[in-house]
């Protein structure tokens, strides 16, 4: 007994202590669930599960194994390798070859406006989060409080130099969906078009083109999230975005 639990107990290294910490911060983001609800899954406590991901304290081999069951996946699967600094920092020339420095500016927390493909008088609303990821070398974007989740993406942040816009990608099993805004101004903002298909009757799908604007949040006070209607107090602000977008000729809509 003394010796299992001198291996359960095992300390993980510190680098490996990190990786896992970052694996469990993204399963967390992307699943929408908290620490506390974690910790309860895994039978730890939140304090253990705030310092081990604080790295105040390492994962040992015990913690690491609850995890896992908690999550359903592995968290010591690949193995640790050290990348040079510069192949961390920079993006695949895929994506505009940009160093994380010149970037920073991009990462915040976004309002994310577009008319709603169901209602001509209202806006859908949601929430996307803009950060470097270290394992891909580039920004990703992360959608999130969607009232549709199962249509919440995640896809790489292309900014080229050239073009002077800022593209945000989703491939998914061939299918593409494409938003194209400009740099932000002086507030932050970002306005554009998204590309993508419209869900119809069954399994109907109908491309659509409609504008987009990204508002950081902390530009809208009382944010108001999912279908926002003329009634909702945000409503308005919400409308002057997305006619900026056209009025300012951030994009342009063709008509024949």
């Amino acid at each position: 007994m003394q010796m299992q639990d001198k291996i359960t107990d095992k300390q993980l290294s510190d680098e490996q202590s990190r990786e896992i910490a970052e694996t469990i911060r993204e399963e967390l983001a992307r699943r929408r669930i908290s620490r506390q609800t974690l910790a309860e899954q895994a039978k730890l406590s939140l304090s253990t599960l705030e310092k081990v991901l604080g790295g105040r304290r390492p994962f040992t081999l015990a913690t690491t194994v609850r995890l896992e069951q908690a999550l359903g996946v592995s968290l010591r699967n690949s193995p640790v390798v050290a990348a040079p600094q510069a192949a961390n920092d920079v993006a695949p020339d895929s994506l505009g070859s940009y160093a994380h420095r010149a970037v920073t500016w991009l990462e915040d927390v976004y309002v994310t406006l577009r008319p709603s493909f169901g209602d001509k008088d209202a806006i859908f609303a949601y929430r996307t989060e803009i950060v470097w990821e270290s394992k891909v070398s580039s920004l990703v974007f992360r959608e999130g409080d969607r009232t549709d989740a199962a249509y919440e993406h995640t896809g790489e942040v292309a900014v080229p130099h050239q073009s002077g816009f800022i593209y945000l990608v989703i491939i998914k099993h061939g299918q593409h969906r494409v938003i194209t805004v400009s740099r932000p101004t002086v507030a932050g903002e970002m306005y554009g078009i998204i590309s993508t298909l419209r869900a119809g009757p069954g399994s109907q799908l109908t491309p659509i083109a409609a504008p987009i604007a990204y508002v950081p949040l902390r530009n809208v006070p009382k944010p108001s999230l999912g279908r926002v209607g003329p009634e909702d107090a945000n409503h308005a602000l919400y409308r002057t975005h997305l006619r900026r977008t056209v009025e300012e000729s951030f994009a342009l809509f063709l008509t024949l």
